[in-house]
């Protein structure tokens, strides 16, 4: 299909194949980069306890984020529940949200 096409009001189905493409293909790209965090994001959680914003302030301490954003660590912990490896034990009040939080616990032997 060619660009155009969407200029010129391409049918919905079109854009929604090409917005599917750059998805696929941006993922692909960062996809070594999510892995390595997730190898991290274990380690830091060894025996502990912590929140996605503790881990998030753990990965920036370490040098593995240039800055420090929870969404380094939310979509990671989500895959890492979805594959056993990672559970919720419980919340913890947050003062930077000022909410209940989850918090995330590695599982034993994963």
């Amino acid at each position: 299909m060619r660009m155009d096409n969407l200029s010129r009001g391409g049918k919905d189905g079109d854009f929604m194949s090409i917005a599917q493409q750059t998805r696929r293909e941006s993922y692909e790209a960062v996809k070594p980069v999510i892995m390595i965090r997730r190898a991290v994001i274990l380690d830091i959680l060894g025996e502990r306890e912590m929140t996605a914003n503790e881990i998030a302030e753990a990965l920036y301490a370490r040098g593995v984020t240039t800055f420090y954003e929870r969404n380094f660590a939310a979509p990671r912990l989500t895959e890492l529940r979805a594959e056993g490896r990672v559970e919720i034990v419980g919340k913890r009040y947050s003062h930077k949200t000022g909410r209940n939080i989850s918090v995330w616990k590695r599982v034993e032997g994963r």
